[in-house]
């Protein structure tokens, strides 16, 4: 068992995540531009360097187990935000948004992330702690989501059919002008008149996206640890930096063609783990806790990712080594 949590943990937590956002939007990247693949890169490396501090302030202050979980958690919740840089490029792509707007728009999604995860967490966990069966039902909705990610793409997204951008088009006054008219800038009066420009239903997709993504994804970080705090924080550390690796990734994300099957296999080994673990607490085979321990889990999420990835890069090499060999020499009449 973890020592106990104390809720100035949560606010200590809670305030140096504001002081995060707050220095990346008012001091780092307070004047707009389109950040550069050395600039972005230098930020992603930034993210995970703190999100490995905290990983070793963990590990100091809790032990190596709730560390063990904390950093599988992270990994699975990285990697399960690269699958989600597709659907953010998918997005992108159809409102026609420059890249310059781009990250305006991650970061205030990235706010209201926070509070969207947090509030699942809670409800996750509380639900796991009152009913120990809620264990099987997210761990068979971790089977579907697995099942449905091996066989659906996520280039497979239709913006145009969200409902909430439908809604917002219906019930609210949206500008007529574009990105390049409005600039950053998310609400503009027009004609006396408040109104919304493109970029904010741009957002609002955005954020309804992202309760689809929590929807899976807690569950999975719950499947490693159903400590809030561990899951909450590594979750929140996980998300900090995607802004900055979409930028990284955006251009190289073939590199990363098979990765969704290796998420697919991950969110499975998870489900099963936990219909395992209340299948096993029910026959008193083992008590409160987990039969598979937090550093196999960790190996064993880290292998299949490794190998999905190292695959994606092969199958890429191998493409471009075809498209740079020559054609085949015109056949001679003369032979």
């Amino acid at each position: 068992m973890l020592p106990e949590i104390a809720l100035w943990h949560w606010f200590a937590f809670g305030a140096l995540v504001a002081v995060l956002l707050a220095l990346d939007l008012f001091v780092f990247h307070r004047h707009a531009h389109a950040p550069s693949l050395l600039e972005s890169t230098g930020w992603t490396a930034f993210w995970i360097a703190l999100a490995l501090a905290f990983n070793g302030l963990i590990w100091w202050w809790l032990g190596s187990d709730a560390a063990a979980r904390f950093l599988a958690g992270y990994v699975i919740e990285k990697m399960l935000s690269v699958d989600n840089i597709f659907v953010f490029l998918v997005i992108f792509r159809f409102f026609r948004v420059p890249l310059l707007h781009q990250y305006r728009v991650l970061y205030w999604g990235i706010l209201g992330a926070v509070f969207m995860r947090l509030a699942f967490i809670l409800a996750g966990t509380e639900l796991i702690e009152r009913f120990d069966w809620m264990k099987a039902i997210f761990g068979a909705f971790l089977l579907y989501t697995a099942i449905k990610l091996a066989t659906h793409a996520s280039t497979e997204v239709h913006p145009e059919k969200n409902i909430v951008l439908r809604a917002a088009r219906r019930f609210l006054r949206v500008t007529k002008g574009d990105h390049r008219e409005h600039g950053e800038h998310f609400f503009v009066r027009e004609n006396g008149r408040l109104s919304i420009t493109p970029l904010l239903l741009v957002l609002l997709v955005v954020e309804s996206t992202d309760v689809l993504f929590a929807v899976d994804s807690v569950p999975a970080i719950i499947g490693i640890t159903e400590d809030r705090f561990l899951v909450f924080t590594s979750n929140i550390f996980a998300i900090l930096g995607l802004r900055a690796l979409y930028f990284v990734l955006a251009s190289v994300i073939d590199l990363f063609r098979y990765l969704h099957f290796g998420l697919a296999a991950v969110l499975g080994f998870i489900g099963l783990k936990m219909i395992g673990q209340f299948v096993l607490e029910k026959q008193g085979i083992v008590g409160k806790g987990d039969f598979i321990p937090a550093w196999v889990s960790l190996v064993i999420v880290a292998a299949i990712l490794a190998v999905s990835i190292l695959v994606s890069m092969i199958a890429q090499r191998r493409e471009d080594r075809r498209a740079e060999e020559p054609g085949d020499p015109p056949s001679n009449p003369a032979a």
